[in-house]
């Protein structure tokens, strides 16, 4: 009888310490402020990880974390740096790591965007000071191999998503993104001369707003380049006032005025360098561009963002016109008072 209830009393512990073990497995915890990271090396031990952990506050005590690998052991725990916001379970914060749910910020760069937007964007981010960036990017020697005409890493930043470490340097930024457009050229396939075509994809990036305009638009500038005619280029010229710091959200006539090398309204030929980091289907249009006679381009008065292309000036001027009369009545909807009549107003309320 005294052995039954002794072995009783031991099951009782045993249940009571599995209960317990089972609570502090996965009940909610946090020892921290707003948020903390842990960057475990690779190589890290269980028991480093458990110690790391306890210490930031991530879990009590080191314990809890062996025992959950002692309850799931085949699976592998991964190396690297982890954000940590919010109250978790050991379980939850075991689970995170066999997972290699590391932490890294999302840097999105859409084609079209210069080395300054880049500098914003990343900046936004908290990863590092816009002056750090644009000091980098103003290196180009990450590039000379391909382009030793290249100024600065202006269009060899290839727009696309980048996952990034809290630690990431300008440097290691301006590498990824020169790395990617090789991997975007070679894709391209051209034996072009690099520096031309990515200056001219970058102006056949800024003006085209729908893909089929692409080609067009590279043609007009062809075209234009053959004859000697100046490029006219708006964004060439905001681009120069950018450079020299005094661009005010809209061109005025100081910026078409000046002589800036940049600027397409003064300086015959392509400006010295790209002004923006094009996509490859602008790589494609420059290396590729339509057989047309065009040299005038302006914007559809349809709002679809495609362009009227012209072969003359008188062509030109004639869809022109259309457009800002197109502009004009659109100007003047937006400032009529909106105005709905009796019977719209009936049939809203029934």
């Amino acid at each position: 009888m005294k052995l039954l209830r002794w072995l009783l009393a031991v099951v009782a512990v045993l249940f009571a310490a599995a209960g317990y073990v089972a609570w502090e497995l996965n009940h909610p915890y946090a020892a921290f402020g707003e948020e903390t990271f842990i960057d475990f090396p690779k190589g890290t031990s269980t028991m480093g990880m458990a110690r790391m952990l306890a210490d930031a506050g991530v879990i009590s005590h080191t314990w809890e974390f062996l025992a959950a690998r002692a309850l799931r052991p085949r699976r592998a725990l991964q190396a690297g740096e982890y954000r940590f916001d919010r109250p978790a379970s050991v379980l939850d914060v075991y689970d995170r790591i066999a997972r290699g749910d590391v932490f890294y910020y999302v840097l999105t760069i859409p084609e079209g965007q210069n080395m300054f937007d880049i500098a914003a964007a990343a900046e936004k981010l908290k990863l590092f000071p816009v002056s750090d960036f644009l000091r980098e990017a103003r290196d180009a020697s990450l590039i000379h191999d391909l382009d030793p005409a290249a100024p600065t890493l202006e269009g060899y930043l290839f727009p696309s998503t980048y996952h990034l470490v809290r630690h990431t340097t300008p440097e290691r930024l301006c590498q990824m993104m020169t790395n990617r457009f090789r991997e975007a050229w070679k894709e391209v396939g051209a034996a072009a001369d690099v520096h031309r075509s990515v200056t001219l994809a970058s102006l056949i990036e800024r003006e085209a707003q729908v893909p089929m305009d692409r080609p067009l638009i590279s043609s007009v500038f062809e075209n234009r380049l053959k004859i000697g005619m100046k490029l006219d280029c708006d964004p060439t010229t905001i681009y120069a006032a950018l450079l020299e710091g005094r661009y005010r959200g809209t061109i005025h006539k100081s910026d078409l005025a000046s002589a800036n090398p940049y600027n397409t309204y003064r300086n015959r030929g392509l400006p010295p360098g790209p002004i923006d980091n094009p996509g490859r289907d602008s790589l494609l249009a420059a290396v590729h561009p339509a057989d047309t006679q065009y040299l005038y381009f302006v914007l559809r008065p349809d709002g679809s963002g495609a362009h009227n292309f012209s072969k003359t000036i008188s062509e030109h001027l004639i869809v022109t016109s259309q457009y800002r009369r197109a502009s004009q009545r659109e100007q003047v909807e937006e400032s009529a008072p909106k105005r709905v009549s009796h019977r719209a107003k009936t049939h809203a309320t029934n």
